[in-house]
C-alpha cells in the first residue's frame, strides 16, 4: 500500500442527523469535546500543548498534512518552492488576521517561528539540527534554510509545533496564544489542567465558522471520555477505551469511529540501565510475551500483534518479518546465558492517559513471573513521570506512540526516538551504524528510496530489540449523531474545525 493509500484511509469523515452537512447549523451552538490530555508546558509552541492548540481550532501553520488527501497542502502559505538545495521560500497567504486584528506578514511569521527555533528544548519536528535559519525574502515570502539538503521542509511546516502566533503572544516570558492565533476558533479562558474555552473567529480567513464556540475538556480517565459521549454531556470523546466500546456501538445516540492509525502500543525498555543494556536480556523479555493473547484479551481485537516497530501496511514497514510468538524456553535459555539473578524487581510504570495500560501491565507481568523475572508496576500520569523517562530512571514503561505525529514522515519518529542525539529517546539507544542510516535518509529525495532505508532501520530496531512493540492500535473516537460535518483526524492535529456544525436542540 503506498503512502498516500496509508493516510487516505485514516481520515474518516461523518456527517450525523437525517440531514446530514446540509441541515442548518442554528449559529449559536456549542459542542464539549473531551481530550485525554492536558498542556504541560504552559502553551509552549515547542511543547505538546501545540497540540491542543492545533485541535481546539486556534492553531494554524504554514502547510497542513491533508490525511483525504495524503499530501502536505497550503495554509498560510499559499505556495512553497526549493531554491537551492538547503533553501525553501513559502508565500504567506494575504488578507489573513489574527484574532487580535494584526495582519500575518512573512515578519510575523520568521519571528513566531523562532521562537520555537530558538527553544532551550526545542520541537522534535523543528530544531536546529534540522533548520539553521528562518528569514523574510520580502512582504510575503519566508525563506527556511537547512544544514543540509531536505526534501521534507513542507511537512515539517505542517506539524503543529510550527504554528503562528501574532507578536503579542510573546510579548512575556510566557506564551499567550489567547486571541494571538488565526484558526476558527480563539480560546478566551482556561482552567488550567481542566478545560479550555473557546469562541468563534468571526473573521476567520477560511470562511465562515459554524459553532458559536466550544469547550475541550481535559480527562485522563478514558472511562469518564466514554461515559460523557453517552450522557450527551460531551459532543465528542477522543481516544475511547476498547473497554467500552460495545457500550458506546450500542448506543443509537453516538457513533464509534474508528481509523487505521499508524500508533503502536509499546514496552519501552532503557537500554542505558541494567539489565536492559544486554541485548539478549532484551530478546529474552520479548520472548517471554504473548502478543496474539494480550491482544486478544486486553484489546478484545480491535488491535493486532505487533512485528516491529511498524505497522505491516505502512509501505516502509520491514518485509517478511513474522510476529514473534511466545516461547517460554527460548527466553530462560536466553536468560541463563546472560546470568541473570533476582537482585530486585523490575518495575514497568503504566501511564494511566492510555486506561488498558494497567490490564496490559498485568497480562506482562505474569507472563515474565513464569521466565522467573518479578516486575511491579506502578500507574503514573505521563506528565509526571516524562523526566525520569528522558533521564533514564526508570526500567519498563508502557505509552504509545503515534509514528506520524511530530511530521507526517517516520524521519521525525526515527530520528527523535532513536538516534544517539535523539531528544524523545526514551529506550536510550544509540548505534552508529543507525544514525548514519537516518541522517542518509533525511537527505533522500526519491520516496521509494528513503522507505528502504526506513525499513532498514526498523531491521535494526527490532534485531536489537529496543523496546517491545506489542499491538497496532486504531485511532477510537465518539461523538454523538447529532453532529454534523465533523472528521476525524487519526493523528489528533485537527478536531475543532469551521465546517463542523450541530443543529438547533
Amino acid at each position: 500500500m503506498g503512502f498516500v493509500a496509508l493516510l487516505a484511509l485514516s481520515g474518516c469523515g461523518f456527517s450525523g442527523g437525517a440531514g446530514g452537512a446540509e441541515s442548518s447549523a442554528s449559529g449559536d451552538q456549542r459542542i464539549v469535546v473531551d481530550n485525554f490530555r492536558a498542556p504541560v508546558a504552559g502553551w509552549a509552541l515547542e511543547s505538546d500543548s501545540a497540540y491542543i492548540l492545533s485541535l481546539s481550532g486556534c492553531l494554524e501553520t504554514l502547510t497542513r498534512y491533508d490525511e483525504k488527501q495524503g499530501k502536505v497542502v497550503p495554509s498560510l502559505a499559499t505556495e512553497w518552492k526549493q531554491v537551492a538545495p538547503t533553501e525553501w521560500d513559502f508565500t504567506i497567504r494575504e488578507g489573513v488576521q489574527f484574532q487580535d486584528g494584526s495582519e500575518l506578514t512573512a515578519e510575523t511569521v520568521v519571528a513566531s517561528l523562532n521562537h520555537v527555533l530558538e527553544a532551550e528544548v526545542p520541537a522534535r519536528a523543528f530544531s536546529p539540527t534540522v533548520v539553521s535559519g528562518i528569514k523574510s525574502i520580502d512582504d510575503s515570502t519566508v525563506r527556511i534554510t537547512t544544514p543540509s539538503e531536505s526534501p521534507l521542509v513542507p511537512y515539517r511546516l505542517a506539524s503543529v509545533n510550527t504554528g503562528v502566533l501574532s507578536p503579542a503572544a510573546f510579548e512575556d516570558d510566557a506564551v499567550d496564544p489567547f486571541g494571538h492565533c488565526t484558526g476558527p476558533f480563539t480560546p478566551v479562558s482556561e482552567k488550567p489542567k481542566q478545560s479550555l474555552t473557546l469562541e468563534r473567529n468571526e473573521n476567520y480567513w477560511g470562511g465562515q465558522v459554524q459553532l458559536a464556540g466550544a469547550e475541550v475538556r481535559f480527562i485522563t480517565d478514558g472511562a469518564t471520555r466514554a461515559a460523557q459521549v453517552q450522557t450527551g454531556e460531551a459532543d465528542v470523546s477522543l481516544s475511547v477505551p476498547v473497554s467500552s466500546l460495545s457500550t458506546l456501538e450500542a448506543d443509537s445516540g453516538v457513533k464509534v469511529l474508528k481509523a487505521d492509525s499508524p500508533r503502536t502500543a509499546t514496552l519501552y525498555m532503557n537500554n542505558g540501565r541494567a539489565p536492559f543494556d544486554d541485548v539478549d536480556f532484551r530478546k529474552a523479555i520479548r520472548s517471554a510475551l504473548d502478543l496474539d493473547a494480550l491482544a486478544g484479551s486486553v484489546y478484545e481485537g480491535a488491535a493486532i500483534a505487533s512485528s516491529g516497530p511498524f505497522a505491516p501496511s505502512e509501505p516502509w514497514a520491514t518485509k517478511n518479518i513474522e510476529p514473534q510468538g511466545q516461547d517460554l524456553k527460548a527466553a530462560k535459555e536466553l536468560l541463563t546465558a546472560v546470568g541473570y539473578t533476582v537482585e530486585r524487581p523490575l518495575e514497568i510504570i503504566a501511564i494511566v492517559e492510555r486506561a488498558e495500560f494497567a490490564d496490559v501491565a498485568t497480562v506482562i507481568q505474569a507472563n515474565l513471573k513464569s521466565v522467573g523475572v518479578p516486575v511491579t508496576i506502578q500507574t503514573k500520569e505521563y506528565a509526571a513521570v516524562e523526566p525520569d523517562l528522558l533521564a533514564g530512571n526508570y526500567d519498563m514503561v508502557l505509552s504509545q506512540r503515534n509514528r506520524l505525529i511530530d511530521i507526517a514522515d517516520p524521519i521525525g519518529f526515527l530520528t527523535a526516538d532513536y538516534t544517539c542525539e535523539g531528544s524523545y529517546n526514551l529506550s536510550h539507544f544509540c548505534d552508529e551504524d543507525y544514525d548514519k542510516l537516518i541522517a542518509q535518509a533525511a537527505e533522500t529525495a526519491d520516496t521509494e528510496d528513503r522507505y528502504r532505508l526506513y525499513s532498514e532501520a526498523g531491521q535494526i530496531l527490532q534485531e536489537q530489540a529496543v523496546n517491545i512493540w506489542l499491538v497496532n492500535e486504531q485511532a477510537v473516537d465518539a461523538v454523538r449523531t447529532d453532529l454534523q460535518s465533523y472528521i476525524q483526524d487519526p493523528l489528533s492535529r485537527y478536531v475543532l474545525r469551521a465546517e463542523t456544525t450541530k443543529p438547533a436542540s
